[in-house]
């Protein structure tokens, strides 16, 4: 049984641990613990001594989507190394599944993304008054919304644009990221019909004459604090029946222009990516894409049919 390959290892093991390297017990009940866990989400298909690379992968990846820290993870990643040494030299097993795995500082997890559809409903931002302020108020969120959608910016990015950083003329608007880099990022149609709505209608009512250089300012001309961004996507999100946060927009203007053909260079350009292994994240979109082109165009891609 496995159980009981499991205990006979896992006994050998924490003897090792106690005689050979006088470990103390807590630390020794920390190996045990972590090591546990590892053989229960083996469960029956395999024992400690027969894992591969593939179950201490899936084990990593199942601890990161039960929202696992990182460094919890890689505390249970050395416990599974120093088990599989331990193995291998004691001629227990032939190879070790834990050779050549990242340790999860390493790993890239890509932040999730919305649907074209829950975008949609998110960007829609309705008033929630009837009263003038109300309206006025939806049209700025509106406009800061599709702002954040379009040129996948920053929190920060966005409370800190300029109007003078804004170019409608030609589409674009400037804006300052990390480090006080600048980068200029397009604006489609619906950002920029958005946002001649909010300059026209509702920033003069919200300045109440008052003077900013700011962009998108709260009442009085008083500028936006990052919290208050955070609230109305996630406000405004309840409308798609998902909860998002101001980076799953960015994340998804990424994803989106990926899995519709735009090359990862381009996506650095509007992310502001200072390298490129940050944007590589969205690698396997573009695989995703390239396979799905290749498979319907190919005349010898289509797959084979029982």
């Amino acid at each position: 049984m496995p159980q009981d390959a499991n205990a006979a290892v896992l006994a050998g093991f924490l003897d090792y641990l106690k005689i050979e390297k006088g470990l103390a017990p807590l630390s020794i009940q920390a190996y045990s613990s972590d090591l546990k866990q590892f053989a229960e989400f083996l469960a029956r298909k395999r024992n400690l001594a027969t894992a591969r690379r593939e179950d201490v992968q899936a084990f990593l990846q199942n601890l990161f989507s039960h929202q696992v820290d990182a460094r919890s993870v890689g505390r249970k990643l050395s416990a599974l190394r120093h088990l599989y040494r331990y193995l291998l030299l004691d001629c227990k097993i032939k190879s070790d599944p834990t050779l050549n795995i990242e340790t999860p500082k390493q790993w890239k997890v890509l932040p999730k993304s919305l649907s074209l559809e829950e975008t949609a409903a998110i960007l829609v931002r309705p008033a929630r008054g009837t009263s003038a302020w109300s309206q006025a108020l939806a049209c700025r969120d509106r406009a800061m919304l599709e702002v954040l959608y379009a040129g996948a910016l920053r929190v920060s990015e966005l409370v800190n644009v300029k109007r003078e950083d804004l170019k409608l003329e030609v589409g674009y608007m400037l804006v300052r990221g990390k480090g006080d880099k600048e980068r200029m990022v397009p604006l489609g149609r619906a950002a920029q019909k958005a946002l001649i709505a909010y300059l026209e209608e509702a920033r003069p009512m919200l300045a109440a004459e008052k003077i900013s250089p700011l962009l998108f300012v709260a009442r009085g001309a008083k500028r936006i604090t990052r919290q208050r961004v955070w609230q109305i996507v996630g406000e405004s999100s309840q409308a798609a029946g998902r909860h998002a946060s101001p980076h799953m927009l960015r994340h998804s203007c990424a994803t989106h222009m990926v899995e519709n053909g735009a090359d990862l260079r381009t996506v650095q350009t509007i992310l502001g990516h200072a390298d490129i292994s940050n944007t590589q994240i969205y690698t396997h979109l573009a695989m995703d894409r390239l396979k799905s082109v290749y498979t319907k165009h190919h005349p010898r891609g289509k797959a084979v049919r029982s």
